[in-house]
């Protein structure tokens, strides 16, 4: 510690831009100044990237704090924040970088503001290595709302690999404080949807043929449910580039959300993508817990934040939730329990993560 500067090392585990999204989200909630060491050193291309600098920007004006090391490139940052305000922020990153990543760290942050806030973010919406716009608002959304709080994601326009060019609008109100969850009985499934998606210069006969593979997938596990998957061609003036690929959403009888995706790219069969995407989500349904792969880990930094204990079923623990337990714990006062659980039959590879959170009040309110 440099004075009372937490120090984080930002190679460990998963070593990637999770640790600088989550441990900043905490650093800007706690007023704790932090330094983050060797970001990003897992990676290929180490250091902050164009969607990592956007986030921090971000960060940095919604709390009127401030960043030293801020440039593409740099492996060393430190940041002292100021007071979070309401009102509208706006970040973009000139790439394909992701509005879902930018939405990771910036939304724990304005929950706790003094006044409503507008998240202007501009980057990829469907991009590669981070959820789909699609998941967040499919998934993501409807869970992170029993919690208790409430947000509205505005989609304007798509963007895709390369060139990003997409915006989302996200409206959030803050919160006095989060309420702790409970997804621990996954229920049977009763729906399953989706839609396949072509954008720019790519033919409808695309998604149909992603969309009808994915069935097809899906019905030779799951054959008494209805499978409903739209193939939809962007309006040209709600997408920005070329791009293609599927969402796949099943629901519970419990309120329980899984997904499966896939994007499509250049030399890559419109039905391999629908398979994947199909593939994904089975095998998020075969190991019997509450959520599915790609929520664990975006849960965790807001049961860290409830007042109360959150319990929730989930399949393997994947490094990314193991990262984000391990600072979040280093950076909160909550505390968190991973056990394998018992209730199952032992064929199934299902584990219960239990958050005694640290009851974060808003101050503000």
């Amino acid at each position: 510690m440099d004075g009372d500067r937490v120090e984080i090392d930002g190679g460990v585990m998963e070593g990637g831009g999770q640790i600088l999204r989550v441990s900043t989200a905490l650093s800007c909630l706690l007023g704790l100044p932090l330094r983050v060491r060797r970001i990003r050193a897992g990676r290929s291309q180490p250091g902050l990237r164009p969607q990592h600098l956007s986030g921090l920007e971000m960060i940095r004006d919604l709390c009127d704090g401030q960043l030293e090391g801020g440039e593409i490139g740099s492996t060393e940052i430190t940041f002292t924040p100021g007071k979070i305000k309401g009102g509208t922020h706006i970040a973009n990153t000139k790439t394909a970088g992701s509005v879902c990543l930018l939405m990771q760290v910036a939304m724990p942050c304005v929950l706790f503001a003094a006044s409503p806030s507008e998240l202007r973010l501009k980057g990829g919406t469907n991009a590669e290595m981070a959820p789909q716009i699609d998941y967040t608002v499919m998934v993501l959304k409807p869970i992170l709302e029993k919690f208790t709080m409430t947000f509205d994601c505005d989609i304007k326009r798509r963007g895709y690999y390369p060139q990003g060019g997409g915006e989302v609008i996200v409206r959030m109100s803050p919160v006095k404080q989060l309420s702790p969850i409970n997804l621990t009985e996954r229920g049977t499934v009763t729906k399953i949807h989706g839609r396949a998606f072509v954008a720019g210069a790519l033919p409808i006969k695309l998604a149909k043929d992603m969309a009808s593979a994915a069935v097809r997938c899906i019905r030779k596990e799951i054959r008494d449910l209805y499978v409903n998957i739209q193939p939809v061609r962007e309006a040209d003036n709600q997408a920005f580039g070329t791009g293609s690929g599927i969402i796949i959403v099943a629901e519970t009888s419990t309120g329980c959300l899984f997904a499966g995706s896939s994007l499509g790219k250049r030399g890559k069969n419109a039905d391999r993508v629908g398979i994947e995407a199909a593939e994904m989500l089975l095998g998020n349904l075969r190991h019997g817990g509450a959520v599915d792969d790609y929520l664990q880990d975006q849960l965790i930094i807001f049961m860290a934040l409830a007042n109360g204990v959150s319990r929730v079923k989930s399949g393997p623990i994947t490094l990314h939730t193991q990262t984000a337990i391990h600072f979040a714990e280093q950076l909160t006062k909550a505390k968190f329990t991973v056990s394998k659980s018992e209730d199952e039959d032992s064929t199934k590879d299902t584990y219960l993560i239990e958050c005694q959170g640290m009851g974060m009040i808003n101050s503000n309110l």
